[in-house]
């Protein structure tokens, strides 16, 4: 089963039973080392965009919010072992031009990386999609605050939901993270990972 590293803030690395290793959003943590087959990016904000953190491997490809999204159609991609597709992502720091989250199927599983967001109108269909994991967002200063995001984890009825970028400047906000209270939540320590 595929296993997911999260690394702090929006940070994470996602490795394929088959051995396909993506980092998404790299910026923060440690855990680098694994060379990339895919290095995925929802915006070009710094804490979001350290493309030269991932070792890579021969033939790494790197999706970017602009290669995701191209005059308003959101992208799919295929990578080895894993289906991509962008999905919506904007609030008012984020332009909807500007941004996207990722949805990724592998080894039977499908995550969901909401990105830097508010509620979209998209994730209103996202419960027909029988999500297993759901990353969202939950720092109130740059994406969407703490209640705003339970509304978005009960929309989505994702199985899992897991609290991130939680405080900016920080891996992680023990107070943050305990505060995202509903039904399947989960929360992962910076360093953590987790067989999925």
């Amino acid at each position: 089963m595929a296993r997911l590293l999260y690394q702090g803030h929006g940070s994470m690395r996602l490795t394929s039973d088959g051995g396909t290793v993506v980092y998404l959003d790299p910026f923060a943590g440690s855990g680098y080392d694994k060379p990339a087959d895919l290095i995925l990016v929802t915006h070009q904000h710094y804490d979001h965009n350290q493309l030269d953190l991932p070792a890579r491997a021969d033939g790494c490809e790197v999706i970017q919010n602009m290669d995701a999204l191209k005059g308003g159609v959101y992208g799919k991609f295929t990578v080895k072992d894993m289906q991509i597709e962008a999905t919506e992502a904007y609030n008012e720091n984020h332009p909807k031009d500007a941004c996207v989250g990722y949805l990724v199927s592998v080894d039977g599983l499908l995550l969901y990386f909401a990105g830097d967001t508010a509620r979209t109108k998209q994730m209103e269909t996202l419960a027909d999609r029988r999500i297993d994991y759901a990353f969202l967002p939950i720092d109130g200063i740059y994406t969407m605050k703490v209640p705003e995001a339970v509304r978005c984890a009960e929309l989505i009825g994702a199985k899992h939901t897991v609290p991130v970028h939680m405080k900016p400047g920080e891996l992680f906000d023990a107070h943050m993270a305990k505060s995202f209270v509903t039904d399947g939540a989960l929360v992962m320590q910076p360093g953590e990972e987790r067989q999925l």
